[in-house]
């Protein structure tokens, strides 16, 4: 997050650029956000998604409207789509983003889309500075659905958690490499749904990769 500052201005990073490899093969995958505009108005960009077996898995894009109702929070709508091995999706989106106490930086996102389409995201994320270069990040993602989605892979309820911790290098401020280890796992009938296809509801993996902005 970023304090609005007066003037047009425009801000992309890459929060994760990553190759990452498991017990099931490897891959890549991406993190990135973005915003074009003022102080109080801007268009917010965000999207992500991975890559493995050659061939792209699922990515998502957010375009969204953001209008600043503190220095440091903005409330965002505007569309998401969803695309990938699912049949590709398109919601409406609603949410808050910013910087909590103590510095998190945290974004809550709901997603509206018809029957068996409502979810919500949860993302949090910390930057511990362990001396002028070296920073130890933290993050946190979950999701909760309304109502089951087979197609999707997604059943009701808390379905989806994500924990990572990343250890990175600034070469410069815009840009720095990073090491980390992230696990993944899903619950209720959602883990439910990936048994049945034959995946694992839970996974680990080692990652690498750079982030940078400009």
């Amino acid at each position: 997050a970023m304090q609005h500052a007066p003037g047009f201005n425009s801000l992309v990073v890459f929060d994760h650029l990553e190759a990452w490899n498991n017990n099931h093969g490897s891959g890549q995958s991406w993190a990135a956000k973005g915003w074009f505009g003022g102080d109080i108005d801007r268009l917010w960009l965000r999207s992500e998604g991975e890559r493995s077996a050659g061939r792209l898995g699922e990515w998502s894009l957010d375009a969204l409207h953001g209008h600043a109702i503190s220095p440091w929070w903005d409330v965002v709508a505007g569309v998401r789509h969803d695309g990938g091995d699912a049949p590709g999706l398109t919601r409406a989106a609603i949410g808050v983003q910013g910087l909590a106490p103590y510095k998190f930086e945290f974004a809550a996102t709901a997603y509206l889309g018809g029957p068996r389409r409502a979810e919500l995201a949860v993302e949090a994320e910390y930057s511990l500075l362990l001396s002028n270069r070296l920073i130890l990040q933290p993050t946190l993602e979950a999701r909760v659905a309304a109502d089951d989605d087979p197609r999707r892979g997604v059943g009701s309820g808390l379905g989806h958690v994500e924990a990572g911790l990343r250890l990175r290098y600034e070469i410069t401020r815009r840009f720095a490499p990073y090491v980390g280890f992230v696990h993944e796992r899903r619950f209720g009938p959602t883990a439910d749904l990936h048994r049945d296809a034959g995946e694992s509801p839970r996974d680990s993996r080692w990652v690498a990769g750079v982030r940078f902005w400009f």
